[in-house]
This record gives structure tokens, C-alpha cells and sequence, in this order.
């Protein structure tokens, strides 16, 4: 947050404070707004505001080099830019076109920070505008994965996709890597001609003959949302605004599972407002990808893991969708402030789902969505400040606060919200919320003021109901937390016990993904091999094509002994790369001295089939 925003907070607060200084203010904590502590960078007094992107994707040598052009804004007349880097060798630099001599007036700093990398200083002049950078990326990139011919799904040609949250942009491009500095982006990329490039952009839908491909990005958007995929790239329409890239011989069956994302986007303006990136795609990635999905704008990259054949996963690409609104409309300022990103999305996620799929399954949404709440909060400690939602993570990795408490106990908050005051007045305040912070920066201590101001308003009796500090600043699970009971699972609650005695071999028709999960987080342990062997013969649990399935029935197979199981836990370690899945098995397989002998000769022979994070 730059100082001028900062004075203008200080000011609208004041203003607010005077217009209603006859009414009680409820109890809302407020802390001083920090700045960003995982960037080096000055962009807060030196405002980036536009980047020209001239680069070369070399696939044999597996790196990138060209020039960024930044055009800037000094308003404080400094005499330094400071710029993130990270493993990034540099050639001539030049301000305003007067190359700067390496060493004599710029250089990178002597000492790497842990997490942060090198910080680039360049001196420039109160009345700089342009600062041009040449580079070339270093083997440790953290944002790239390089992939060879034999780890992408059609095993023909290389393939190299980014992965910029949280902080490694500054791997691939010389930049201020904080979620609070947004810029807008051209881009000149030149890749080997029989591959194609995408960004987080306008996209071309074919491949040219060049190699050349350009790309603008009219709408300023955070470091962390840049985004560079390229390889042996096909696209099929979904509609006229929606459609698909993936290889060439998923094409077809990814198509087929997203036909209804066009729709998704339909429903999702139809709760908070217009869609304002012109279109939504989505990129469905070799299987290293180590995330579920990333809300690259205009271009989600997502997993093949939610490639299931019955378009039974598809409910991922809903949250990817609602970051187009929480997270790349309205960004959180600094990485302490994921929840409301995250927190937002998982919310709006499940009023898309509602609105498409009936109450009952959001119901199930909601109730998965607590059990991992609970699960993160034991594991992370119930008094751990890292269960609160405004986090503290200086001198820490910002990967560290990217656990289920910024998902689920700030999308649970929303829901005390919605509970307290009422769906209508809700959806009007989120609906206000979206378009009034459109493109812009919040911090967790403005949106509490944004909240009072428009929502609460001065009542102190809903403020007492909803104790806003047990939930921003306080740890564990609040009293107060929504816990919504899900009807279908009762029926899967009352067949646990029969399955897991045997006595019921019934086949289980029309269940969703959620119900099998449920079925199998709440099945008693531990289970006999005859126990297992019984409910693989009944629900063909290991060869499941649902990789929620799957992990499931993986990691109860390693814990019960059930090696029939192995060979094709095996395959799946050796293909999926999506860390929400391995992190549990390769967890399970340590716990013994056996299982973890195993573990290692898995990562020996797999490992580079996985994301470098």
C-alpha cells in the first residue's frame, strides 16, 4: 500500500468517524497496515506502471532471456528502483535508453535472502519514465517447470508452464513481486515454431508459423498473476466466451468434462456482477502441475487430476472462476492477507455450486469444507497464531500461510455473515463490495473498516453476534462457526456401519465424488485386509478413474496393508504431481520404517515428473 493510499484510508476513516458520531461503534480490532515484507522491491514509492516483455523461450536449454521494459512513475523523486530477483543473470540495463554500467552504478545485492532472493537496484532520476532490463533465467527458477517429451500426457514434445503464487515471478521476470503493485503487460514471446505460447492474456486459439506470438493484458494485474505456458497446444470452443487448450490428445475429453463452464460464468454474474475479463478460458496442464488450479486471468491453468470422464470434479473450475472476482478483481495487499482472497473464493465457489446443483450439494461443500477446517486447525495447533486469519508471516515463506484456514475459516466467516444478517443483504454487500474495490488492493484491516461502514453499520448487537477478533485475530475455531449438516451424508452415515461389517453389498448408485469422500474419511480404522479386500471387490476402489478417490483409498491402503493396491498407487505417484495428493501418501508411507525405505525409491524414480516447489 503506497503512502498516498495510506492518507487516503486515514482520511475516509476520519470522514466516516464524523458522519456518524452519534452512533456506538461495535468492537472491530484494527491494527497498523504493514508493508509488504516479501518483497525488496520500492514499488510503493516507484510505481510501476506498465511492462514490455520481449522473450525467448529456450526449450533445450531450459531458459528464458529478452528485456523488460518497465515504464514507471516517481513520485517521490527517488534515486533508486529496487526490483525482486531470483536466480536471474543480468546483461545491459539501460534508463531512458542510457545503458547503466554493471557494477559501477547497479548490481545486485551482495546477500541472497532466504525465500526473497537478490534484490536489483538501478539508479534512476526524478524524471525517469523507462527502465529496460536484459536477462536470462537461472536453473533454479522456482516458478518454471520444464518438462520433457516423456513427462507430458501425449509423450511427443517438451512443455514449460509458470506457476508465479506466491512469490516467483521474480524467477522469471525482474519485477515487484507483491500482491499490492498492479501493472498492465504487453508481451513479444518467441518459442520453437512447432509449439505454441499462452499468457495470461489475450490468447491466440491456433498455432501460428512464426514461433512469435504477442500478447496484451489491458487491465493491471499483480505480479503472482502472470502467467506462461508452452508446448504442443490445442484449443475446442465451449461457447462463444469459454473454451479449452490442452494437448492434443485430451482435447476432446476435456472438452467434454467442461461443457458446462460457459454456464458457470453465466451463474457467477449472475450472483456478483458482470465478468470483466472478456474471456474465460482454461488451460488443463501435463500432470506435474502441483496445484489444483491457478486463476491466471482470462486463462485458468489447471490440473488433469479433475479430468475424471463424468464431469464429477468440474466443481474445482468453479473456484477457479470466482477468483475472477476475489483475487484478481479485488486482490489482498499483502500475503498476510490470503483470507481474502481465498476465504472469499471458497465462499463464492459454493453459491455457484448451490445455484447449479441444488442446496444439498453445497451442503456437502460445506460440511467437507469443515472437517478440513478442523483437520488444519489440529494440525497446525488450535492456539497457533497461524489459525487466525490476518497471518504474521515476516521472515517466514508466504507458502507457509497457504493452508485451509485461509480457505475455510474465512469462507466459514462469510457464512456467519450471510447466517446473521441474511442471504439479501449479503449478496447486495458482497455485490457493492466487488464493484466499489474493482481492479484494487484491500488489506484484512480495511476490509473490516469497509465492513462496518457498509454492513453492520454501527449495530452492536450484530457485531456482538458475529465477534469479528475470535475470527481475524484470534485462534482455532470460534464458537460462533457455522457447522452445516449435510442430508445426504446421513444416509452415507447410516451405511458406514454395514459396509464396514460387510453386511452391505448393495451397489451405491448416482453418488457424487463428496459422498464416496465422506464415506471413506469416515470409514473406522483400522480396517483388516479382508476388510479391505471386501470393499475393493464391492466399490473397485483402486481402479477408480476419481483421483479424490484415489488418494483416499491409497492412503487407507497404505495404513491397513493392503498391498493388492500397490501397483496402482505406484502409477499414480508416478504421474500425478498435484501436492494436495502426494503430500498424504508420501506422509503415510513414512510412517514405518518399510514404507518409508518405499517412499524414497518413489521419489528417486518420480520426482521429476513433480512441480520444483
Amino acid at each position: 500500500m503506497t503512502k498516498f493510499h495510506i492518507l487516503l484510508l486515514i482520511f475516509a476513516l476520519s470522514l466516516y468517524s464524523c458522519q456518524n458520531n452519534t452512533v456506538k461503534q461495535p468492537p472491530v480490532a484494527t491494527t497498523p497496515i504493514a508493508k509488504d515484507v516479501h518483497t525488496q522491491s520500492n514499488g510503493d514509492s516507484v510505481i510501476l506502471k506498465h511492462l514490455d516483455l520481449d522473450i525467448k523461450v529456450d526449450m533445450q536449454l531450459k531458459n528464458i532471456s529478452g528485456c523488460a521494459t518497465w515504464t514507471i512513475e516517481n513520485p517521490y523523486k527517488k534515486d533508486m528502483l529496487y526490483l525482486d530477483g531470483y536466480d536471474l543473470s543480468y546483461g545491459n540495463i539501460l534508463v531512458d535508453g542510457d545503458t547503466i554500467r554493471y557494477k559501477d552504478k547497479w548490481s545486485r545485492e551482495d546477500t541472497f535472502t532466504q525465500f526473497l532472493g537478490s534484490r536489483l537496484r538501478i539508479p534512476i532520476k526524478p524524471q525517469s519514465k523507462m527502465v529496460c532490463i536484459y536477462y536470462t533465467t537461472g536453473a533454479k527458477a522456482t516458478a518454471l517447470q520444464w518438462l520433457d517429451a516423456q513427462q507430458t500426457n501425449d509423450k511427443k514434445k517438451p512443455f514449460l508452464y509458470t506457476q508465479s503464487e506466491s512469490i516467483y515471478a521474480r524467477s522469471w521476470i525482474p519485477c515487484a513481486d507483491g500482491p499490492g503493485y498492479r501493472f498492465t503487460y504487453n508481451a513479444r514471446v518467441q518459442v520453437p515454431k512447432d509449439l505454441m505460447a499462452l499468457m495470461s492474456a489475450h490468447n491466440p486459439q491456433q498455432r501460428n508459423d512464426s514461433g512469435i506470438y504477442h500478447f496484451d493484458m489491458e487491465i493491471p494485474v499483480p505480479a503472482y498473476l502472470m502467467a506462461l505456458a508452452v508446448g504442443d497446444i490445442a484449443f475446442k470452443s465451449i461457447d462463444a466466451r469459454t473454451g479449452v487448450y490442452t494437448e492434443p490428445g485430451m482435447i476432446d475429453k476435456a472438452a467434454a468434462e467442461f461443457v458446462s463452464v460457459g454456464n458457470m460464468v453465466t451463474t457467477a454474474e449472475g450472483l456478483y456482477g458482470p465478468y470483466r475479463w472478456g474471456r474465460y478460458d482454461v488451460l488443463v496442464l501435463p500432470p506435474g502441475f502441483p496445484i489444483g488450479g491457478m486463476e491466471n486471468p482470462r486463462l485458468t491453468f489447471a490440473t488433469p487430476t479433475i479430468i475424471a470422464g463424468d464431469r464429477s470434479l468440474v466443481n474445482l473450475i468453479a473456484h477457479e472462476l470466482a477468483h475472477s472476482w476475489s483475487g484478481n478483481l479485488v486482490t489482498n495487499a499483502t500475503w498476510n492477507d490470503f483470507w481474502l482472497n481465498e476465504g472469499f473464493t471458497n465462499y463464492f465457489e459454493r453459491r455457484i455450486s448451490e445455484a447449479m446443483l441444488g442446496k444439498e450439494y453445497a451442503q456437502m461443500l460445506w460440511e467437507i469444507g469443515y472437517q478440513d477446517f478442523t483437520t488444519a486447525v489440529n494440525e497446525l495447533g488450535p492456539g497457533s497464531k497461524d489459525t487466525w486469519l490476518k497471518l504474521d508471516l515476516a521472515g517466514r515463506d508466504p507458502d507457509d500461510g497457504l493452508t485451509d484456514i485461509a480457505y475455510e475459516k474465512g469462507a466459514h466467516f462469510l457464512k456467519l455473515l450471510e447466517n446473521t444478517v441474511g442471504r439479501p443483504k449479503m449478496d447486495s454487500f458482497l455485490n457493492k463490495y466487488f464493484n466499489e474495490h474493482a481492479f484494487k488492493t484491500i488489506t484484512t484491516e480495511a476490509f473490516l473498516q469497509y465492513l462496518n461502514a457498509n454492513l453492520i453499520k454501527g449495530d452492536t448487537t450484530i457485531a456482538n453476534q458475529l465477534n469479528i477478533n475470535a475470527w481475524v485475530y484470534g485462534p482455532g475455531i470460534p464458537r460462533n462457526c457455522p457447522h452445516i449438516h449435510a442430508d445426504r451424508f446421513k444416509i452415507v452415515d447410516s451405511l458406514i456401519g454395514p459396509i464396514h461389517c460387510g453386511a452391505y453389498t448393495q451397489p451405491l448408485k448416482n453418488w457424487s465424488t463428496l459422498e464416496w469422500m465422506y464415506l471413506l474419511r469416515n470409514m473406522p480404522q483400522p480396517l483388516t485386509v479382508q476388510q479391505m479386500s471386501h470393499l475393493d471387490a464391492t466399490y473397485h476402489f483402486t481402479q477408480s478413474g476419481n483421483s479424490e478417490i484415489q488418494d483416499l483409498w491409497y492412503a487407507m491402503a497404505i495404513a491397513n496393508n493392503y498391498t493388492p493396491a500397490y501397483p496402482a498407487m505406484e502409477k499414480f505417484l508416478s504421474t500425478v504431481g498435484r501436492r494436495k495428493f502426494l503430500e498424504p501418501l508420501y506422509n503415510q508411507l513414512c510412517k514405518t520404517p518399510k514404507g518409508k525405505q518405499w517412499a524414497k525409491q518413489l521419489f528417486e524414480k518420480y520426482h521429476n515428473n513433480y512441480h520444483p516447489l
